[in-house]
């Protein structure tokens, strides 16, 4: 079984401490749990805005996760703004209590606002290993993507287990998350998480929540509304093995380059 807190929060724009504190005060209430998942750019909200608000690798946001990963023997997860060699990055990251289990880059910058104007694109697809569980993450506008986040398939079936995307995703296309998601876990045959943000931010967006904990056949186990929530779930390896056993679609699928 793997036990997952998802926090849908109403982030505080371009306030790195601020959301970090209201993160531990979001946790407080949590029970024992393995992955902690917070939104997209989880210290500052969606901002154009990279070069005062950036971080380096070993900053102050990168040393906090690793220590609310330890204090609550959780795996945590969510992105934030990275600078390397001169360049910005939207990092998804995946920090254990030991410390820095992986990261991976935003492939899909969203042009509509200009994110690829100020940020690298990733070039890299990634999926990690953790308690047993194989997971790929993923941001936001990857959801759109379906090539993207494929499973690949080889002779011992799908190469992951649990897909999980981190978001700022706004009120007016929020029919297009609840659908897409859905579709991802179902042609995938994975777990899938969605976890996004509330409240209006510095942009005068709104967003409406709607973070989701999706099984392998698309059905939902725990969803949020528009306000700020702790949102629990439980997934089990053995029912996912199952299914894919029973009903191999993956073995029918289209090769992904």
């Amino acid at each position: 079984m793997l036990h997952l807190s998802l926090l849908q929060l109403d982030l505080r724009w371009e306030n790195h401490e601020a959301n970090r504190q209201h993160i531990e005060t979001m946790l407080q209430s949590a029970s024992q749990t393995d992955v902690i998942v917070l939104p997209e750019m989880f210290t500052t909200g969606f901002s154009m805005n990279p070069a005062p608000l950036a971080e380096e690798m070993h900053g102050r946001t990168m040393q906090w996760m690793k220590g609310l990963a330890a204090q609550h023997q959780a795996l945590v997860m969510g992105s934030i703004i990275i600078m390397e060699d001169e360049q910005y990055y939207n990092r998804f990251v995946a920090m254990g209590p030991e410390g820095l289990v992986t990261t991976y880059d935003k492939r899909h910058c969203f042009r509509m606002a200009g994110e690829h104007e100020h940020y690298e694109p990733g070039q890299k697809r990634v999926v990690f290993s953790y308690k047993g569980w194989r997971i790929c993450p993923q941001i936001c506008y990857d959801l759109r993507f379906p090539v993207w986040s494929r499973t690949h398939s080889g002779p011992d079936g799908p190469d992951y287990d649990l897909l999980v995307y981190v978001a700022n995703w706004p009120s007016p296309r929020v029919a297009h998350w609840d659908a897409l998601l859905k579709a991802r876990a179902i042609e995938n045959q994975a777990f899938v998480v969605g976890v996004n943000r509330v409240g209006v931010d510095g942009s005068s967006w709104n967003y409406p929540g709607h973070s989701v904990a999706l099984d392998p056949l698309g059905k939902v186990l725990v969803q949020g509304d528009d306000q700020e929530a702790l949102l629990l779930a439980t997934f089990d390896l053995e029912q996912i093995r199952a299914y894919r056993t029973k009903f191999p679609v993956w073995k029918d699928a289209d090769k992904v380059e």
